[in-house]
């Protein structure tokens, strides 16, 4: 006689109604490039108003279409504000964002910018876990900009994964 066994298997994470959402889903998609004045700069030292204008005039700018750029200067040289605007202007209509500061400062920007556009009305009185680990770095800051505004209308915020969080905000009943 063989008796057989039936198992069912209860998927407790979904039926938990928790709201599980991935940071990385807000990164906006394209190429980041960093644009690195220190390649124009006079023996590693100074800036020629007259060779960098040259170069910008010359430059292929067409290079960076559709891709976000970070302005920057790795050399410890004081460069004019006017030339880091030039450069600004020769990429805006080629990039899609021109930002100053390193590329991390470019990413913190990304996700400030794609954050601002969040509809938190749909997360009103949900729990949310915030995906901690996956497959690209997603910037500290996008973590507290998610979580200044989802404060304000969701019922918890934890960090990790559904079976495994640390709790980061719960509202008081």
């Amino acid at each position: 006689m063989v008796m057989e066994i039936q198992e069912t298997i209860v998927n407790k994470v979904a039926q938990s109604g928790l709201v599980t959402v991935d940071l990385a889903h807000f990164a906006p998609q394209g190429d980041r490039v960093l644009y690195d004045i220190k390649d124009n700069l006079f023996q590693g030292l100074i800036l020629r108003e007259k060779d960098f204008r040259e170069f910008v005039k010359a430059h292929d700018w067409t290079q960076y279409t559709g891709k976000y750029v970070a302005i920057t200067c790795t050399a410890d040289a004081i460069v004019p504000t006017w030339a880091y605007m030039l450069l600004a202007n020769r990429l805006e209509p080629y990039a899609k964002d021109v930002v100053f500061g390193d590329l991390t400062t470019l990413e913190n920007v990304l996700y400030e910018r794609a954050l601002e556009d969040l509809d938190v009305e749909a997360y009103r009185d949900q729990r949310v876990v915030v995906k901690g680990c996956g497959d690209i770095p997603i910037p500290e800051s996008a973590f507290v900009k998610f979580t200044v505004l989802l404060s304000k209308v969701a019922k918890s915020i934890m960090y990790g994964e559904p079976c495994s969080t640390v709790p980061v905000f719960k509202r008081k009943a």
